[in-house]
């Protein structure tokens, strides 16, 4: 059974979205089988692969997510040979209304992801900023939650209510939920707080802080607008070996250990 991932952090502009993909990507190219979700109105993953959320807006996470379609029907073939995306779109938002009366409403992705889920080694879902019902959703439906941290000291401020809504949800609808590890993102080692913030949250969290930093980059900061994840807009580059680095970490901490 596939191991679902929630990248989440409810602090905008700590590289969240750039994580879920990058870290997907190169997933997919260690040969792993995988599903990248993208849980978030603002649609920055569906565009960020290149696929716009208006050319096919009645097969996004919307529709699955109200039972108009089943999550088989959502499924796009990316650039990536072994990656699967469900898109997004704005009416994501309108879930929020709509699925209010809902009973069990909370598991509404956990159960979508239930025929699909064995024919994936790793599902990746972004999530919104807001911990709102998709949000919910998403840390209900995950194993796991990823944690990307700029290094910022007002960034360690909002740690706490993302823990606190982490621990919410393993109290009321998924006690297995554990914390996948921190990500330290956009770090400058010219720059002396970014390396004290790293010292911190190592003091502070040990080895839930991944070992593999993602240093500030620019080809990094490009792939977006060329709707590319960086592994295929340059491999070479050092964000590309970054988060190479940490998927390789990913697979080590679940024992699936990459091909030499």
């Amino acid at each position: 059974m596939g191991k679902v991932i929630a990248i989440a952090n409810q602090k905008g502009g700590v590289g969240k979205t750039t994580t879920a993909i990058s870290l997907a990507a190169s997933l997919a190219v260690l040969e792993k089988k995988v599903l990248i979700i993208d849980a978030d109105p603002q649609a920055n993953t569906t565009s960020g692969l290149n696929f716009s959320p208006d050319n096919d807006e009645k097969r996004t996470l919307y529709e699955v997510m109200i039972g108009r379609i089943g999550i088989e029907d959502a499924l796009i073939q990316t650039e990536v040979p072994m990656l699967h995306l469900v898109s997004s779109h704005i009416n994501l938002v309108a879930v929020e209304v709509e699925m209010i009366d809902e009973p069990e409403r909370e598991s509404l992705l956990k159960k979508a992801l239930a025929p699909i889920r064995d024919q994936y080694d790793y599902i990746i879902i972004d999530c919104s900023p807001s911990l709102g019902l998709v949000t919910i959703n998403s840390l209900t439906a995950a194993d796991s939650v990823m944690i990307p941290v700029q290094p910022e000291f007002f960034a360690l401020e909002g740690l706490g209510k993302l823990l606190q809504t982490i621990r919410i949800v393993q109290k009321g609808v998924n006690p297995s939920l554990s914390i996948e590890g921190f990500v330290v993102t956009m770090f400058d080692g010219r720059t002396k707080v970014h390396t004290q913030v790293v010292g911190e949250l190592r003091e502070h969290f040990g080895d839930m802080v991944f070992k593999t930093i993602i240093q500030r980059n620019i080809r990094l900061s490009e792939a977006p607008s060329h709707g590319k994840p960086i592994a295929l807009y340059d491999i070479g580059s050092s964000g590309a070996q970054n988060y190479l680095n940490l998927a390789k970490e990913v697979l080590d901490n679940n024992g699936d250990y990459v091909k030499e």
